[in-house]
């Protein structure tokens, strides 16, 4: 039997893949470079931790990003191949060369105008491939996506991502299936299930935060986060990076929308917009003109969402200290 996947080492043989190079860790798993010892191709191999595959809700989140990226089958989206006579839990993957966006945000603090349209266009254009066969990521965020030498994309970590029609979110679950604060919708924020509006939503923050250097909210944590993008409006990207022209904030603008039903209705619409921002009908949008007399709401709505957020965390809290004490 394969030893535990935690003592696994670059040098160690997992089946037929040797393993190469440790390449990235997480709660969840450990990524290795590794190559087909029957083919010589370059893999990438996804190990859960033990606790992982201990945990139903965890290990759920490992099993559908396997299904999903079998069954997914664009250029924009990172492959698993099937793998069905393994010995142990894992995933093996394509091998992508390139950066995280992350890295790229991080190394470059702002991107170009025109590279920001073209790799958001691409980001889009897997979205509506992934959309048109009923699946939501639901966690898009520069740390799901790898820019490639030649700056392709490619979407990866599936692990909250949902089919269309199942199961909504819930708060006690929001830090294995709501997405992350920065980039969550305002209807996941609510607790609704996110659609392919919301990985809209989301898209648009990093389109804002690839031009302007910086995320359109925030606070001192996740909750304050949360609470700004459902009560006050953002800077205005024009205002922190000059090159943005009114047309591309009209662009930012209707994929940030904070009801749905305005936003984009679907990725294919808002690639057309960013192939050809010259043809986008720039409208007269008063959050653009009264943001800061928007940013600090009455003492008394903000307590009262205060209090929404706290009495299901003050309920989770003690339902997971009674747990240990059983």
């Amino acid at each position: 039997m394969i030893a535990p996947n935690l003592t696994l080492r670059p040098g160690d043989t997992l089946d037929s893949y040797k393993l190469d190079a440790l390449v990235a860790t997480s709660g969840m798993a450990s990524v290795f470079r590794a190559h087909d010892l029957r083919s010589g191709e370059q893999v990438a191999i996804k190990v859960p931790h033990p606790e992982v595959e201990s945990d139903p809700t965890m290990y759920e989140r490992f099993k559908r990003e396997e299904e999903i990226g079998t069954r997914i089958d664009h250029p924009g989206v990172m492959k698993v191949y099937p793998n069905p006579n393994r010995t142990q839990v894992y995933m093996v993957m394509e091998w992508i060369e390139g950066r995280l966006l992350r890295q790229v945000l991080n190394e470059e603090k702002k991107v170009p105008l025109e590279r920001t349209l073209a790799l958001t266009k691409s980001v889009c254009e897997a979205l509506a491939f992934l959309h048109t066969n009923g699946v939501v990521h639901r966690d898009l965020k520069p740390e799901n996506i790898i820019v490639g030498p030649n700056d392709e994309i490619h979407l990866i970590d599936f692990g909250i991502a949902a089919n269309a029609g199942s199961r909504r979110l819930t708060f006690a679950h929001f830090s294995q299936s709501m997405g992350t604060p920065d980039y969550i919708s305002p209807e996941q924020v609510r607790g609704k299930r996110g659609d392919a509006r919301s990985d809209i939503y989301a898209l648009g923050v990093m389109l804002y935060e690839m031009l302007t250097g910086v995320v359109p909210f925030s606070g001192p944590n996740p909750f304050a986060v949360m609470n700004d993008r459902l009560l006050n409006q953002p800077v205005p990207p024009s205002k922190r990076e000059e090159s943005i022209t009114p047309q591309v904030q009209e662009i930012i603008y209707r994929a940030l929308e904070r009801d749905p039903k305005n936003r984009y209705a679907s990725a294919r619409e808002m690639a057309h917009d960013l192939a050809n921002p010259e043809e986008v009908g720039v409208v007269s949008r008063p959050e653009a003109e009264t943001w800061e007399t928007h940013k600090s709401p009455g003492l008394r709505r903000t307590l009262g969402l205060a209090a929404l957020v706290l009495i299901p965390l003050t309920i989770f809290l003690v339902l997971v200290l009674v747990a240990r004490h059983h």
